[in-house]
């Protein structure tokens, strides 16, 4: 794999691990949590949108 691959699969985790933290957050009734991971879920999508527009 080249190294925009791995980048793009690191982002691609970092968000699935962020939808998960969110549904687990409202599982748990934790709106810091809930708000914790859909700001990173949103940084870590635009991350992966800038990351693809600078490199192709």
């Amino acid at each position: 794999m080249s190294t925009y691959q791995w980048v793009t699969l690191a982002l691609a985790i970092a968000v699935a691990a962020c939808v998960v933290a969110i549904g687990i957050f409202i599982a748990e009734k934790s709106v810091i949590g809930i708000i914790a991971s859909i700001i990173g879920t949103v940084f870590f999508f635009g991350a992966g949108f800038r990351y693809k527009k600078k490199h192709s």
